[in-house]
């Protein structure tokens, strides 16, 4: 979950600005609404509360898939993507040891492709221990894939980094020197094209929506015409956008939009999330999205924010099967 959730949701599909909406609330009353509907379900209860704040987030770990064929796909052309999204690697729940399972895993699904889409590092109040994010890069260079492993930038990737928020830098140069000297250099509003075995994707990321904040308005650094400008023939285009509010401004060139950032609502039941960071509520809040002919999936990630709780929403590696 990210940031402080629905407090630095956009309310409109520009790149430049986005401020927060009107249902918005002060982080006490938000911490206070989740903490009451989690009573109305039980999770106070001893046993279900040790459940959501240590067995789900900390010790379980899933893989979850999704099969679906995009208009246009290549007849006969089969393409597996493992998505990591949001570790937010840090203690209790996701120390470096955490992470390389995730790897593991991964490993073991053998996809055709990996996508890491962003929010590395941990940073909510109840983090007992963090690593260097050049650390977790290491650790996610061990990711093997014919196809490649290709990266970008979450919100919580730019927060990181007080001098480019301090001066609006249009990079935060440290962290992606952190990824580079690993082996993974991020996508930053660019496309890189991928071929293997004679077959040819574009892999496209997009710059965060939410890059900047200052007094409740949020700035993005994302460039989607800019950036599927740079696609030079008619390959498939896989998208990779942190935040899924990017969505319904994706046009249908784009066979699927890959998204992290909402956590699934980390607390979830009955396909509902009383919280999700988004100016769409629960309509991107998780899983496979078809709107018309354009397909967006939204993993449910891996780490925590804000509350160190996962209730009806487990860390998950989510496989993407194409074709």
């Amino acid at each position: 979950m990210d940031g402080d959730w629905a407090a630095f949701a956009p309310l409109d599909d520009s790149t430049q600005s986005r401020a927060a909406p009107p249902e918005t609330r002060p982080r006490g009353l938000r911490r206070r609404r989740l903490l009451r509907w989690a009573a109305s379900l039980g999770i106070g209860g001893t046993s279900l509360a040790g459940y959501a704040a240590a067995w789900e987030p900390g010790l379980r770990l899933k893989v979850v898939r999704h099969r679906l064929t995009p208009p246009g796909w290549p007849t006969g052309r089969k393409l597996s993507i493992a998505l990591i999204a949001d570790p937010h690697c840090g203690g209790p729940h996701t120390p470096l040891a955490r992470l390389a399972r995730a790897v593991a895993l991964t490993n073991a699904q053998k996809p055709d492709m990996v996508v890491l889409l962003g929010d590395y590092l941990a940073d909510h109040r109840f983090v007992t221990q963090r690593p260097s994010m050049r650390q977790v890069a290491d650790v996610l260079a061990g990711l093997r894939a014919p196809f490649g492993v290709h990266a970008i930038l979450g919100n919580h990737d730019w927060w990181e980094d007080a001098e480019t928020q301090a001066k609006r830098a249009p990079l935060p140069h440290s962290i992606m020197a952190d990824f580079a000297g690993a082996g993974l250099p991020i996508l930053h509003n660019e496309v890189r094209a991928v071929e293997h075995g004679g077959q040819k994707v574009w892999v496209a990321g997009l710059g965060s929506q939410w890059a900047y904040g200052r007094r409740g308005t949020w700035h993005g650094t994302d460039d989607l015409p800019g950036t599927l400008a740079q696609v030079t023939d008619a390959a498939p285009v896989i998208l990779l956008a942190h935040e899924p509010d990017i969505f319904p401004r994706v046009p249908s060139r784009v066979a699927v939009t890959l998204s992290g950032h909402t956590h699934g609502g980390q607390v979830r039941a009955f396909g509902w999330s009383p919280i999700v960071p988004s100016r769409f509520g629960n309509r991107f809040a998780y899983g496979a999205i078809q709107e018309g002919d354009r397909h967006l999936v939204v993993s449910g990630g891996i780490g925590n924010s804000i509350m160190p709780v996962r209730f009806g929403m487990p860390p998950e590696v989510t496989m993407v099967e194409l074709g």
